[in-house]
């Protein structure tokens, strides 16, 4: 199942993160899962939301650079090894994964990946019985 993943980009300064959090909030979007990576100049802030048109549309009309991209979200028992299988189905498929951010609850553990290839991720994925979540689903959690 293929997801919606917004990318914002912001400078590294005090309080950025917090303007969108507030954003979103008092817009009523929920932040499911969300990594954040950094350089010197600037952060990306990669997040799963329960309205991704909504959310588009808040942080640009407050002027935050933001992007969409389709990404997948995996399911997969929390436990020792049990995201080794599903990455070496992966490779073993000549898919590279650009990036991954992970969150676990439970017995479960949720991995949302960037692949190079989207549709053949999700094919050699599902072919071998490894889970795949909606966007939507993450919002049950």
């Amino acid at each position: 199942m293929i997801s919606k993943q917004l990318s914002i980009f912001l400078e590294n300064k005090r309080g950025r993160f917090t303007e969108v959090a507030k954003l979103l909030g008092e817009n009523g979007v929920n932040m499911t899962a969300f990594t954040v990576s950094e350089s010197s100049d600037f952060g990306i802030l990669r997040l799963i939301v329960s309205d991704t048109e909504k959310a588009l549309k808040v942080l640009r009309d407050n002027k935050f650079a933001v992007s969409e991209a389709d990404v997948i979200c995996l399911k997969c028992p929390n436990r020792p090894g049990a995201l080794a299988i599903a990455m070496e189905i992966i490779s073993s498929a000549g898919v590279f994964i650009e990036y991954m951010y992970a969150f676990s609850e439970g017995e479960s553990a949720n991995v949302i990946i960037r692949p190079d290839n989207l549709q053949k991720c999700a094919e050699v994925l599902t072919a071998n019985k490894i889970e795949l979540l909606a966007a939507s689903d993450l919002y049950k959690l």
